[in-house]
């Protein structure tokens, strides 16, 4: 959807001969749009499931009421206050609430959303329960925006300037660190994305944009009391964005359009229906969140969506400047080396007291039987799990210790025994999230498209990698709509997308067919001609034995030995170890 003829859409819209109601409903549509587009960010792409957004409603809503009323400063002014009593709010309660998983993160912003309203209906100053009464209107100038249609005005252009801020924000270097959170979160922190940041980012953003709805609201309503700011609306914002397509930023638009209308609808038909007044839509509600989640998990607007045309991004990386690349270490140098690494879980001792290094310019294979603790090691070595005993060194500092994102900042990256992508992510994305700790441009940049040189850089780097496994034919395809084999080979790219020193791969052949084995031993042998240095977990023991120049065999979680490729195939104790002894 193109901004400017939306805009225009809305110009139009305004000076039409409607009738007043529905500018009105427009207009609290907009309202709600603001809230739940922040939690189209949170929950849908983000996977933070919040209850507690009609309060930072309330925070916006009552900073500026107050404000304007007991301190006569401008609306204009204490938008700005409003926000930065939303933003201190949510960063402490992001810093809490969001290190919980599960169950907990909800649960937490119910108690959040729940002391906020009792807060906001117990203090003198705020008028308890009946509010605050004679709230003036923004004005610009001679002109009032808080009513009618200059207030539709200033709610949708605020509304579609958070709606392309999201749509930037989504395609950018911090877009795809959000989109990774709610399924790929172990991967993203191996490819150096800060998952705890990022989602108190989002929580911030969200946050923001429903103090923004807020003061909207206390401005058009003249008056502020809790009640539209409890657990209800908490959870009747999440009711919107679920029904519209949490996963879509103008499934936020849908479901608040949805909602309004068929609760205004249903409030007058039901009562007639039944022949007594209630609350009855809240039951309607109810019984549409269980169709559209059973029939419809996406949303409504996904329906739509699949429907839309689709245009794959244009090429236009082609004339980026390249990205630095990180000193290499001199052919030979020592670049892990491993010392007495344990890993016990209770009783149970996955890694045993195992040894071994790395040296630049090298690949070293690490093999053994299924559950000789190969991956574990893997683990190990990059902090996805924390040594028991023992220490690891990377170009001779101690390593061990440290959470994964800096072991890759260092020049350390890798592939997963079970492939790790972000299915609804293409093929190209999904590579230059590798790319991660190579860029610098945050989420503010993205949103005011101040990011593209950069971006294109990214994006070059990426399609170069992809281009180097012989993917270049896939760049546009959703990564979750992969074979295994190209899966695994879209893994290696965006591991090299790092500028690794070290690069540890976990079975890369799995699933490969014998053509693209015999291209992956020709990717590994070129990166070792350029001086990378590889660790390599395989079970394909041709390839095994193929590229590596040293291997490391381990069984039950111990070092069995190490040698050439043909000092291990001549060992009678790694045949024991692998077919077995006869008694």
């Amino acid at each position: 959807m193109q901004p400017l003829a939306l805009l225009a859409a809305i110009v139009l819209i305004a000076w039409l001969p409607l009738p007043d109601f529905w500018i009105t409903q427009l207009n609290y549509i907009g309202l709600y749009s603001l809230v739940v587009l922040g939690l189209v960010l949170l929950t849908g792409i983000g996977g933070l499931t919040s209850f507690g957004q009609a309060a930072f409603v309330g925070i916006g809503a009552y900073t500026s009421a107050y404000l304007t009323i007991n301190a006569g400063l401008s609306p204009w002014l204490t938008v700005l206050m409003g926000l930065g009593i939303t933003a201190i709010s949510a960063l402490v309660v992001g810093w809490i609430t969001l290190r919980m998983s599960g169950h907990y993160l909800p649960l937490a912003t119910i108690a959040w959303g729940l002391a906020l309203y009792y807060l906001m209906g117990n203090v003198d100053a705020l008028g308890k329960y009946d509010g605050l009464l004679g709230v003036p209107g923004i004005t610009l100038g001679d002109w009032n925006l808080s009513q009618g249609r200059p207030f539709f005005l200033l709610t949708w252009v605020l509304v579609l300037l958070a709606a392309f801020s999201l749509i930037n924000l989504l395609n950018s270097r911090t877009g795809r660190a959000i989109r990774s959170l709610r399924t790929g979160a172990q991967m993203a922190e191996a490819m150096g994305v800060n998952t705890l940041r990022y989602k108190i980012g989002i929580f911030l953003i969200a946050a923001l944009f429903a103090s923004v709805s807020g003061w909207l609201f206390a401005h058009y309503q003249g008056t502020v009391n809790p009640s539209p700011f409890g657990i209800k609306w908490g959870i009747e914002y999440l009711f919107m964005a679920v029904l519209g397509g949490a996963g879509y930023v103008w499934g936020a638009v849908t479901g608040a359009a949805l909602t309004k209308l068929l609760e205004d609808q249903l409030q007058v038909l039901l009562p007639r229906l039944f022949g007594t007044s209630g609350s009855y839509e809240t039951i309607v509600f109810g019984i549409v969140l269980v169709l559209v989640l059973k029939y419809l998990p996406d949303g409504i607007w996904s329906f739509v969506a699949q429907r839309l045309p689709k245009k794959p991004r244009p090429n236009d990386w082609d004339g980026a400047a390249p990205l630095e690349e990180r000193s290499r270490p001199a052919p030979g140098d020592l670049v892990l080396d491993v010392r007495a690494v344990r890993k016990q879980f209770g009783g149970l001792i996955a890694v045993n007291d195992i040894s071994f290094s790395v040296r630049a310019g090298q690949i070293v294979g690490l093999i053994g039987p299924n559950g000789a603790g190969k991956s574990t090691t893997f683990n190990l070595i990059t902090g996805v799990l924390g040594l028991t005993t023992g220490e690891v060194r990377f170009r001779g500092d101690v390593v061990s210790g440290l959470p994964s994102r800096e072991i890759a900042r260092r020049g350390v990256a890798r592939t997963f025994q079970h492939v790790k992508m972000i299915p609804d992510m293409t093929v190209l994305e999904n590579v230059a999230l590798g790319a991660h700790l190579r860029g610098h441009r945050g989420a503010l940049s993205a949103m005011l498209r101040l990011d593209r040189p950069e971006e294109q850089r990214l994006l070059r780097e990426a399609a170069h990698q992809l281009q180097r496994v012989g993917m270049e034919g896939s760049l546009h395809e959703l990564a979750g709509n992969l074979a295994m084999g190209p899966q695994r080979l879209l893994e290696i790219a965006r591991a090299l997308c790092s500028d690794p020193a070290l690069l540890l791969l976990d079975e890369p052949a799995a699933g490969l067919r014998h053509k693209e084995k015999q291209a992956l031993a020709g990717v590994l042998r070129q990166l070792r001609a350029e001086g990378m240095s590889i660790l390599l977990v395989e079970h394909d023991m041709d390839l095994v034995m193929d590229v590596t120049d040293h291997i490391v065999v381990m069984e039950f979680g111990t070092h069995l030995m190490e040698g050439t490729p043909a000092e291990v195939q001549q060992s009678p104790a790694v045949r024991a170890a692998y077919l077995g002894t006869e008694h």
